[in-house]
């Protein structure tokens, strides 16, 4: 991943305009959660605080930095994204059967049915749209203004990892969080990344996220430590915490960490659109967004 040429930062300037962006989203995300819990239940108040509190501070930010608008963080929707969107949703869905199946094939889980399970489809399907919002937030979040200027002046790789770290380590305060699960959530973090710098857009890794998070329930497992039920049944382990990842979900198993080796090198090789996100490229350069890469 080369370094673009032009619009070079100095890198203390670039992390205080990314976390400038980041703080306004953390306080933004602090004032709505409550509001949202009280208009409606946890899951809405999650998903929306954070769709919410990142597009206001990733607008401002860009706008006080850039002077552009919040779709040229890679969100304007061009011919080409829908492909990337749902190339992302496979490949994030795909691993998440990959973590599942085998191990139930093999004897190690199998699946039993929950007594007086209260679901419905139309309640699963306003639960998908949920948690497509918080898979799109979470990307603007962390993937959008954050990532992107500390590019430049930090180079592709110190940023990745330095946002996936954060990605990691704010997600330690789930539910029956451990250091495999922080880990993990730290390398989805910069496999999200990987597929921005690759495709850029955010349609991508929002679409892996989004299919990662929701095939897990479908699955009968938890959601990053979140018991999310979407059917009349559950995964039950016959291993340990190590391979099923306990109450935390697969997340926080070795399972995970070797698919996602094979998540970065599908992310890596597989043929994406390229579409245009503003800070990653060059000064006045604008690509064809329906080419392949």
């Amino acid at each position: 991943m080369p370094e673009p040429a032009a619009r070079k930062r100095d890198w203390l300037q670039a992390a205080l305009a990314a976390g400038t962006c980041f703080l306004i989203f953390y306080f933004a995300v602090f004032f709505l959660t409550p509001i949202l819990s009280f208009l409606g239940r946890q899951m809405v108040a999650i998903t929306i605080s954070i769709m919410l509190a990142s597009a206001l501070a990733s607008a401002l930010a860009m706008a006080i930095f850039e002077g552009r608008p919040l779709g040229d963080l890679g969100l304007a929707w061009r011919e080409g994204t829908h492909a990337n969107l749902l190339t992302g949703m496979a490949l994030g869905a795909g691993a998440a059967m990959l973590v599942i199946l085998p191990p139930v094939a093999l004897g190690w889980a199998h699946f039993n049915a929950v007594p007086n399970a209260d679901f419905s489809w139309r309640g699963d399907v306003f639960l998908l749209l949920l948690m497509f919002c918080g898979a799109l937030g979470e990307e603007i979040a962390f993937r959008g203004f954050v990532l992107q200027y500390l590019v430049r002046a930090w180079t592709p790789w110190i940023a990745l990892v330095a946002s996936g770290a954060l990605f990691g380590w704010l997600h330690n305060g789930n539910p029956d969080a451990s250091l495999l699960s922080d880990l993990n959530t730290a390398l989805f973090g910069i496999l999200f990344g990987v597929a921005v710098l690759r495709s850029h857009d955010l349609w991508l890794p929002a679409g892996l996220h989004f299919g990662w998070n929701a095939a897990l329930p479908f699955l009968g497992v938890e959601v990053s430590g979140l018991t999310i039920r979407v059917a009349g049944y559950e995964l039950v382990w016959k291993s340990g915490d190590l391979w099923s990842g306990g109450k935390y979900g697969p997340e926080a198993s070795v399972l995970t960490s070797l698919v996602l080796v094979i998540l970065f090198l599908a992310v890596w090789k597989i043929p994406v659109r390229k579409g245009w996100a503003y800070l990653l490229e060059p000064a006045g350069e604008l690509r064809s967004p329906d080419s392949s890469v």
